[in-house]
Protein backbone atom coordinates (compact mmCIF):
# COMPACT_ATOMS: atom_id res chain seq x y z
CA UNK A 1 0.00 0.00 0.00
CA UNK A 2 1.16 3.51 -0.71
CA UNK A 3 -0.04 7.03 -1.29
CA UNK A 4 0.18 9.12 -4.45
CA UNK A 5 1.88 12.51 -4.19
CA UNK A 6 0.56 14.72 -6.98
CA UNK A 7 2.64 17.81 -7.70
CA UNK A 8 0.11 20.32 -9.03
CA UNK A 9 0.66 23.63 -10.76
CA UNK A 10 -1.51 26.56 -9.78
CA UNK A 11 -2.11 30.23 -10.57
CA UNK A 12 -4.20 32.99 -9.03
CA UNK A 13 -5.36 30.85 -6.11
CA UNK A 14 -6.62 27.93 -8.22
CA UNK A 15 -5.29 24.75 -9.78
CA UNK A 16 -4.42 24.91 -13.46
CA UNK A 17 -6.45 22.77 -15.85
CA UNK A 18 -3.35 20.64 -16.44
CA UNK A 19 -3.29 19.80 -12.72
CA UNK A 20 -6.86 18.48 -12.86
CA UNK A 21 -5.83 15.97 -15.52
CA UNK A 22 -2.95 14.93 -13.28
CA UNK A 23 -5.39 14.38 -10.43
CA UNK A 24 -7.55 12.07 -12.54
CA UNK A 25 -4.50 9.86 -13.03
CA UNK A 26 -3.53 10.24 -9.36
CA UNK A 27 -6.92 8.90 -8.26
CA UNK A 28 -6.51 5.86 -10.52
CA UNK A 29 -3.01 5.24 -9.20
CA UNK A 30 -4.14 5.63 -5.57
CA UNK A 31 -6.84 3.00 -6.13
CA UNK A 32 -4.25 0.65 -7.64
CA UNK A 33 -1.81 1.22 -4.75
CA UNK A 34 -4.38 1.16 -1.96
CA UNK A 35 -3.57 4.65 -0.70
CA UNK A 36 -4.84 8.20 -0.97
CA UNK A 37 -4.09 11.21 -3.13
CA UNK A 38 -2.00 13.96 -1.56
CA UNK A 39 -1.75 17.21 -3.52
CA UNK A 40 1.53 19.10 -3.22
CA UNK A 41 1.62 22.83 -3.95
CA UNK A 42 5.03 24.53 -3.96
CA UNK A 43 5.84 28.21 -4.46
CA UNK A 44 4.46 31.65 -3.80
CA UNK A 45 0.69 31.56 -3.43
CA UNK A 46 0.64 27.88 -2.45
CA UNK A 47 -1.19 28.55 0.81
CA UNK A 48 -3.81 30.68 -0.94
CA UNK A 49 -4.41 27.92 -3.50
CA UNK A 50 -4.68 25.23 -0.82
CA UNK A 51 -8.45 25.49 -0.21
CA UNK A 52 -9.18 25.29 -3.94
CA UNK A 53 -6.96 22.20 -4.24
CA UNK A 54 -8.68 20.60 -1.22
CA UNK A 55 -11.85 20.30 -3.30
CA UNK A 56 -10.11 17.59 -5.33
CA UNK A 57 -8.08 15.57 -2.84
CA UNK A 58 -8.41 14.31 0.76
CA UNK A 59 -5.15 15.99 1.72
CA UNK A 60 -3.23 19.02 0.47
CA UNK A 61 0.29 20.00 1.51
CA UNK A 62 1.54 23.52 0.79
CA UNK A 63 5.13 24.75 0.82
CA UNK A 64 5.70 28.48 0.58
CA UNK A 65 8.87 30.52 0.83
CA UNK A 66 10.24 33.70 -0.69
CA UNK A 67 13.11 31.64 -2.07
CA UNK A 68 10.61 29.55 -4.07
CA UNK A 69 9.00 32.51 -5.81
CA UNK A 70 10.32 31.39 -9.20
CA UNK A 71 10.39 27.76 -10.27
CA UNK A 72 13.78 26.06 -10.37
CA UNK A 73 14.17 22.30 -10.49
CA UNK A 74 17.21 22.64 -8.23
CA UNK A 75 15.09 24.04 -5.40
CA UNK A 76 11.77 22.27 -6.03
CA UNK A 77 13.00 18.70 -6.60
CA UNK A 78 14.48 18.14 -3.10
CA UNK A 79 11.23 19.34 -1.52
CA UNK A 80 9.10 17.00 -3.62
CA UNK A 81 11.41 14.06 -2.95
CA UNK A 82 11.51 14.68 0.80
CA UNK A 83 7.75 15.03 1.14
CA UNK A 84 7.19 11.92 -0.95
CA UNK A 85 9.13 9.99 1.67
CA UNK A 86 7.44 11.69 4.61
CA UNK A 87 3.96 10.92 3.26
CA UNK A 88 4.59 7.32 2.26
CA UNK A 89 4.19 7.91 -1.46
CA UNK A 90 4.82 4.99 -3.79
CA UNK A 91 3.87 7.13 -6.78
CA UNK A 92 4.93 10.73 -7.43
CA UNK A 93 3.22 12.37 -10.35
CA UNK A 94 3.12 15.62 -12.30
CA UNK A 95 1.56 16.70 -15.57
CA UNK A 96 3.87 16.52 -18.60
CA UNK A 97 4.08 20.30 -18.91
CA UNK A 98 7.39 22.12 -19.34
CA UNK A 99 7.64 22.26 -15.53
CA UNK A 100 6.64 18.63 -14.98
CA UNK A 101 9.04 17.36 -17.62
CA UNK A 102 11.86 19.34 -16.05
CA UNK A 103 11.09 18.53 -12.43
CA UNK A 104 10.14 14.87 -12.31
CA UNK A 105 13.37 13.30 -13.67
CA UNK A 106 15.28 15.11 -10.92
CA UNK A 107 12.84 13.89 -8.30
CA UNK A 108 13.26 10.36 -9.66
CA UNK A 109 17.03 10.65 -9.38
CA UNK A 110 16.82 11.83 -5.77
CA UNK A 111 14.47 8.95 -4.90
CA UNK A 112 16.41 6.38 -6.94
CA UNK A 113 13.08 5.72 -8.64
CA UNK A 114 12.11 4.55 -12.08
CA UNK A 115 10.11 6.92 -14.25
CA UNK A 116 7.31 6.54 -16.78
CA UNK A 117 7.16 9.68 -18.92
CA UNK A 118 4.29 11.25 -20.85
CA UNK A 119 1.92 8.38 -20.09
CA UNK A 120 -1.53 8.04 -21.62
CA UNK A 121 -2.94 5.19 -19.53
CA UNK A 122 -2.51 3.36 -16.23
CA UNK A 123 -2.36 -0.36 -17.06
CA UNK A 124 -1.72 -1.61 -13.52
CA UNK A 125 -0.09 -0.42 -10.31
CA UNK A 126 3.36 -0.64 -11.91
CA UNK A 127 2.57 -0.67 -15.63
CA UNK A 128 1.93 2.36 -17.84
CA UNK A 129 1.12 2.98 -21.51
CA UNK A 130 2.88 5.79 -23.35
CA UNK A 131 3.00 6.95 -26.98
CA UNK A 132 6.15 6.40 -29.04
CA UNK A 133 7.21 7.07 -32.63
CA UNK A 134 5.48 10.46 -32.69
CA UNK A 135 2.26 8.92 -31.40
CA UNK A 136 2.00 6.29 -34.13
CA UNK A 137 2.49 3.43 -31.68
CA UNK A 138 2.19 2.78 -27.95
CA UNK A 139 4.51 0.96 -25.57
CA UNK A 140 3.84 -0.50 -22.15
CA UNK A 141 6.41 0.41 -19.50
CA UNK A 142 6.84 -1.68 -16.34
CA UNK A 143 8.52 0.05 -13.37
CA UNK A 144 9.95 -2.20 -10.66
CA UNK A 145 11.35 0.32 -8.14
CA UNK A 146 9.57 0.79 -4.78
CA UNK A 147 8.76 4.39 -5.71
CA UNK A 148 7.58 5.34 -9.18
CA UNK A 149 7.72 8.78 -10.79
CA UNK A 150 5.26 9.60 -13.55
CA UNK A 151 4.51 12.48 -15.91
CA UNK A 152 0.98 12.47 -17.32
CA UNK A 153 -0.08 13.53 -20.80
CA UNK A 154 -2.81 16.09 -20.16
CA UNK A 155 -4.77 15.40 -23.34
CA UNK A 156 -5.26 11.73 -22.39
CA UNK A 157 -6.92 12.28 -19.00
CA UNK A 158 -10.16 14.13 -18.36
CA UNK A 159 -10.16 16.89 -15.76
CA UNK A 160 -10.96 15.65 -12.26
CA UNK A 161 -14.31 16.49 -10.72
CA UNK A 162 -14.50 17.92 -7.16
CA UNK A 163 -14.95 15.49 -4.29
CA UNK A 164 -18.16 15.33 -2.25
CA UNK A 165 -16.31 16.85 0.71
CA UNK A 166 -13.19 19.00 0.77
CA UNK A 167 -9.98 17.58 2.18
CA UNK A 168 -7.57 19.02 4.73
CA UNK A 169 -4.82 21.55 4.10
CA UNK A 170 -1.50 21.51 5.96
CA UNK A 171 1.63 23.61 5.56
CA UNK A 172 5.06 22.01 5.36
CA UNK A 173 8.46 23.56 5.91
CA UNK A 174 10.58 24.17 2.82
CA UNK A 175 13.71 23.05 4.62
CA UNK A 176 17.19 24.11 3.46
CA UNK A 177 16.99 25.65 -0.01
CA UNK A 178 20.08 25.40 -2.22
CA UNK A 179 19.80 26.46 -5.85
CA UNK A 180 23.32 25.10 -6.49
CA UNK A 181 24.33 28.29 -8.24
CA UNK A 182 21.33 28.39 -10.56
CA UNK A 183 19.39 31.63 -10.76
CA UNK A 184 16.77 33.33 -12.91
CA UNK A 185 17.94 36.59 -14.44
CA UNK A 186 14.58 37.59 -15.89
CA UNK A 187 11.19 36.20 -16.80
CA UNK A 188 9.50 37.12 -20.06
CA UNK A 189 5.80 36.40 -20.29
CA UNK A 190 2.91 37.34 -22.54
CA UNK A 191 -0.52 38.20 -21.21
CA UNK A 192 -3.50 37.01 -23.21
CA UNK A 193 -7.24 36.99 -22.76
CA UNK A 194 -7.45 33.83 -24.83
CA UNK A 195 -7.77 30.36 -23.22
CA UNK A 196 -4.66 28.42 -22.31
CA UNK A 197 -3.54 26.42 -25.34
CA UNK A 198 -3.38 23.01 -23.67
CA UNK A 199 -6.85 23.27 -22.12
CA UNK A 200 -8.76 25.22 -24.81
CA UNK A 201 -11.86 23.68 -26.35
CA UNK A 202 -11.10 25.33 -29.70
CA UNK A 203 -7.64 25.90 -31.19
CA UNK A 204 -6.74 27.85 -34.32
CA UNK A 205 -3.27 26.98 -35.62
CA UNK A 206 -1.28 28.38 -38.50
CA UNK A 207 1.77 27.13 -40.34
CA UNK A 208 4.69 28.52 -42.29
CA UNK A 209 2.31 28.95 -45.21
CA UNK A 210 0.95 32.03 -43.44
CA UNK A 211 4.26 33.60 -44.53
CA UNK A 212 4.39 36.63 -42.21
CA UNK A 213 3.57 37.60 -38.65
CA UNK A 214 1.11 40.16 -39.97
CA UNK A 215 -0.85 37.44 -41.77
CA UNK A 216 -1.34 35.66 -38.44
CA UNK A 217 -3.55 38.60 -37.44
CA UNK A 218 -6.25 37.06 -39.64
CA UNK A 219 -5.98 33.82 -37.69
CA UNK A 220 -6.22 35.77 -34.45
CA UNK A 221 -9.43 37.36 -35.70
CA UNK A 222 -10.87 33.89 -36.28
CA UNK A 223 -9.66 32.71 -32.86
CA UNK A 224 -11.24 35.68 -31.09
CA UNK A 225 -14.57 35.06 -32.85
CA UNK A 226 -14.55 31.47 -31.60
CA UNK A 227 -13.08 32.11 -28.15
CA UNK A 228 -10.18 29.93 -29.22
CA UNK A 229 -6.52 29.58 -28.28
CA UNK A 230 -3.82 30.27 -30.82
CA UNK A 231 -1.40 27.57 -31.96
CA UNK A 232 1.22 27.12 -34.65
CA UNK A 233 3.46 24.57 -36.29
CA UNK A 234 7.13 24.35 -35.39
CA UNK A 235 8.04 25.71 -38.82
CA UNK A 236 6.08 28.88 -38.04
CA UNK A 237 7.61 29.36 -34.60
CA UNK A 238 11.14 28.55 -35.81
CA UNK A 239 10.69 31.17 -38.54
CA UNK A 240 9.84 33.72 -35.85
CA UNK A 241 6.34 34.36 -37.17
CA UNK A 242 4.73 33.77 -33.76
CA UNK A 243 5.87 33.15 -30.15
CA UNK A 244 7.48 29.81 -29.35
CA UNK A 245 4.85 28.99 -26.72
CA UNK A 246 2.25 28.69 -29.49
CA UNK A 247 3.97 25.60 -30.86
CA UNK A 248 1.83 22.47 -31.13
CA UNK A 249 3.55 19.16 -31.78
CA UNK A 250 5.88 16.48 -30.55
CA UNK A 251 8.41 19.04 -29.29
CA UNK A 252 5.73 21.61 -28.41
CA UNK A 253 2.41 21.34 -26.65
CA UNK A 254 0.01 18.41 -26.88
CA UNK A 255 -3.60 19.48 -27.43
CA UNK A 256 -6.90 17.63 -27.82
CA UNK A 257 -9.62 20.29 -28.21
CA UNK A 258 -13.16 19.72 -29.42
CA UNK A 259 -12.31 21.68 -32.58
CA UNK A 260 -8.88 22.19 -34.18
CA UNK A 261 -8.22 24.41 -37.19
CA UNK A 262 -5.02 23.64 -39.11
CA UNK A 263 -4.50 26.48 -41.56
CA UNK A 264 -1.57 26.52 -43.99
CA UNK A 265 -0.07 23.59 -42.09
CA UNK A 266 1.21 20.71 -44.22
CA UNK A 267 0.95 18.20 -41.37
CA UNK A 268 4.43 16.88 -40.66
CA UNK A 269 4.39 13.83 -38.41
CA UNK A 270 5.78 15.88 -35.50
CA UNK A 271 2.83 18.29 -35.69
CA UNK A 272 0.27 15.50 -36.03
CA UNK A 273 1.64 13.93 -32.83
CA UNK A 274 0.56 17.03 -30.94
CA UNK A 275 -3.01 17.45 -32.22
CA UNK A 276 -4.42 14.32 -33.82
CA UNK A 277 -6.34 13.52 -30.63
CA UNK A 278 -8.60 16.51 -31.36
CA UNK A 279 -12.29 15.63 -31.62
CA UNK A 280 -12.84 17.47 -34.92
CA UNK A 281 -10.07 18.66 -37.23
CA UNK A 282 -10.59 21.23 -39.97
CA UNK A 283 -7.74 21.67 -42.46
CA UNK A 284 -7.23 24.43 -45.03
CA UNK A 285 -4.32 23.91 -47.40
CA UNK A 286 -3.71 24.60 -51.07
CA UNK A 287 -1.87 21.28 -51.54
CA UNK A 288 -4.36 18.41 -51.99
CA UNK A 289 -1.59 15.94 -51.09
CA UNK A 290 -0.76 17.59 -47.74
CA UNK A 291 -0.51 14.96 -44.95
CA UNK A 292 -2.86 17.03 -42.76
CA UNK A 293 -5.80 15.84 -44.87
CA UNK A 294 -5.15 12.25 -43.72
CA UNK A 295 -6.32 13.13 -40.20
CA UNK A 296 -8.76 15.95 -41.02
CA UNK A 297 -12.51 15.47 -40.57
CA UNK A 298 -13.12 18.40 -42.91
CA UNK A 299 -10.64 19.56 -45.53
CA UNK A 300 -10.69 22.56 -47.86
CA UNK A 301 -8.20 22.60 -50.73
CA UNK A 302 -7.62 26.29 -51.34
CA UNK A 303 -5.43 29.16 -50.20
CA UNK A 304 -5.88 30.63 -46.76
CA UNK A 305 -6.19 34.06 -48.39
CA UNK A 306 -9.43 32.93 -50.03
CA UNK A 307 -10.83 30.69 -47.31
CA UNK A 308 -10.24 32.77 -44.18
CA UNK A 309 -12.21 35.92 -45.09
CA UNK A 310 -15.16 33.78 -46.21
CA UNK A 311 -15.03 31.67 -43.05
CA UNK A 312 -14.80 34.72 -40.78
CA UNK A 313 -17.70 36.42 -42.58
CA UNK A 314 -19.96 33.37 -42.25
CA UNK A 315 -19.16 32.97 -38.55
CA UNK A 316 -20.02 36.64 -37.98
CA UNK A 317 -23.37 36.11 -39.70
CA UNK A 318 -24.17 33.11 -37.52
CA UNK A 319 -23.21 34.97 -34.33
CA UNK A 320 -25.25 38.02 -35.36
CA UNK A 321 -28.32 35.85 -35.99
CA UNK A 322 -28.29 34.41 -32.47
Amino acid sequence: MGNVLAFCEFADGALKASALSNLTFARQAAAAHGGEVIVLLVGNGAAAAGPAAAKYAPKVVTVESGELADYLAETYAPIVARLAGEHGATVVTATATSVGKDLMPRVAALLDAGQASDISKLESATSFVRPILAGNAYSTVEISTPTICVTVRQSEFAQAEPLAAAGSVAAADAGPIDAKGAKIDRIESQKSDRPELTSAKVVVSGGRGMQTSENFKKLEELADLLGAAMGASRAATDAGLVPADWQVGQTGKIVAPNLYFAIAISGAIQHLAGMKGSKTIVAINKDPEAPIFQVADYGVVTTWEKALPELIEEIKKVKAAR
